[in-house]
C-alpha cells in the first residue's frame, strides 16, 4: 500500500472522525426545522465546507510535507468535480419523487452519511486490491477509461427508479406508502410500520451513489493509495455535497460542457493506474494536480463562453 508518504497514526484517524461527526451534528441541528434552503444559506455553508477542506490540506502540508498535501488536494479537487454529476442526478431523482423542498436537505444529509460509509469500504477494498493484485490496476484503469467515454457520449442519464434494482427490491420487501408524511421516513398505518415515499427517495439516492462511489474512489486511488489521504480528500469533498446541490440545482443546465472535463479526468485517472503497472511507473503528483486544475479550468471556461454566446443569440432575436 502506498503509505510511503506517511503512515497516519490512529489518533489522526480518530481526530478526523471526531471533526466530521461534530460538523455533521452542527449541520443537522441547524436544519432540524426542515426549512427550505435558500441560495444565500447554501452559499454560506458551501464556503464553510470548502474552507474546512482547504484548511485540512494545509494541516497535511505543515504536518507531513508537500507531497502528501499535493496528493490530498488533487484527490479533493477530483472528488469535488465529480460531485457536480451527483448533483445533476440528485436533482432528477428529487423531481421524479417530487420531494418537497423543505425535506430535500434531510434526504441529502442521510444520503451523504451513507455515501461516506460506502466510500470508506471501497477505499480500503480498492487499496488492498491494488496492493495485492497487479492486474487490479489494469482492470480499474480500463473501467475508468470506459466510464469517462460513457460520460462523454451519453445524454441525460436514465435515473428511472422503477428500473433501479435496489428500489424495486425495497418496495417488494418493505410495505411502502406512496405519499409523504411530513419529514418522517416511516409511519405506522393500521398497526403496521410502513416506509414513506421519502424513505424510498433516500434508497434511490443511496443506490445511485454506490455507482458514483465506485467511480470516484477508483479515480482517487489512481492518485494515491494512501488510505488516509484518499479518505480525508473524499470525506471533505462529499461533506459539502448538500450545500453544493442547493447552490447548483437551478443552474445545472448551464454546466452541460463540464461533463466533458469530468470524462477527461476519469480517463486520465484510468491511464495513470495502468501506467503505474508498467515500466513507465507512477506519474508525478504535480503533473496530476496540474492536469486536474487545467482540465477543470478549460471546462468551466467553455461553459462560460457557451452561456455568453447563448445570451447573445437570444438578445439578437
Amino acid at each position: 500500500m502506498d503509505q510511503g508518504m506517511f503512515a497516519a497514526p490512529l489518533w489522526a484517524w480518530a481526530a478526523v472522525g471526531a471533526v466530521i461527526a461534530v460538523m455533521l451534528a452542527v449541520d443537522v441541528l441547524s436544519h432540524r426545522d426542515n426549512h427550505v434552503i435558500e441560495l444565500r444559506e447554501a452559499l454560506i455553508w458551501s464556503g464553510v465546507w470548502i474552507a474546512a477542506g482547504l484548511a485540512f490540506g494545509l494541516i497535511v502540508w505543515l504536518g507531513w510535507g508537500g507531497e502528501p498535501a499535493v496528493a490530498y488536494y488533487s484527490g479533493y479537487l477530483l472528488e469535488k468535480a465529480l460531485s457536480i454529476d451527483n448533483v445533476f442526478v440528485f436533482a432528477l431523482l428529487f423531481g421524479y419523487f417530487r420531494v418537497p423542498a423543505g425535506y430535500q436537505h434531510k434526504v441529502l444529509f442521510w444520503g451523504v452519511v451513507g455515501a461516506l460509509a460506502f466510500r470508506l469500504v471501497f477505499i480500503f477494498a480498492g487499496a488492498e486490491l491494488l496492493d495485492r493484485l497487479a492486474v487490479a490496476g489494469f482492470v480499474l484503469g480500463a473501467f475508468l477509461i470506459w466510464t469517462g467515454w460513457r460520460l462523454a457520449v451519453r445524454g441525460e442519464p436514465d435515473v428511472d427508479p422503477d428500473r433501479n434494482i435496489a428500489v424495486r427490491l425495497f418496495r417488494r420487501m418493505v410495505p411502502t406508502e406512496q405519499q409523504y408524511h411530513g419529514g418522517r421516513f416511516t409511519v405506522r398505518v393500521d398497526g403496521q410500520r410502513r416506509a414513506t415515499l421519502m424513505l424510498v427517495a433516500l434508497v434511490a439516492v443511496e443506490a445511485t451513489d454506490v455507482v458514483f462511489a465506485v467511480d470516484s474512489v477508483a479515480a482517487i486511488l489512481a492518485i494515491t493509495t494512501n488510505t488516509f489521504l484518499v479518505w480525508t480528500a473524499t470525506a471533505f469533498a462529499v461533506l459539502g455535497l448538500r450545500s453544493l446541490y442547493f447552490c447548483l440545482a437551478g443552474l445545472l443546465r448551464h454546466f452541460g460542457h463540464l461533463r466533458y472535463g469530468l470524462a477527461v479526468l476519469l480517463a486520465f485517472a484510468g491511464v495513470k493506474l495502468i501506467l503505474a503497472e508498467t515500466p513507465v511507473g507512477k506519474l508525478p503528483l504535480w503533473l496530476t494536480l496540474l492536469v486536474v486544475v487545467l482540465t477543470l479550468s478549460v471546462a468551466i471556461g467553455w461553459n462560460l463562453l457557451a452561456a455568453r454566446r447563448e445570451r447573445r443569440r437570444h438578445a439578437g432575436r
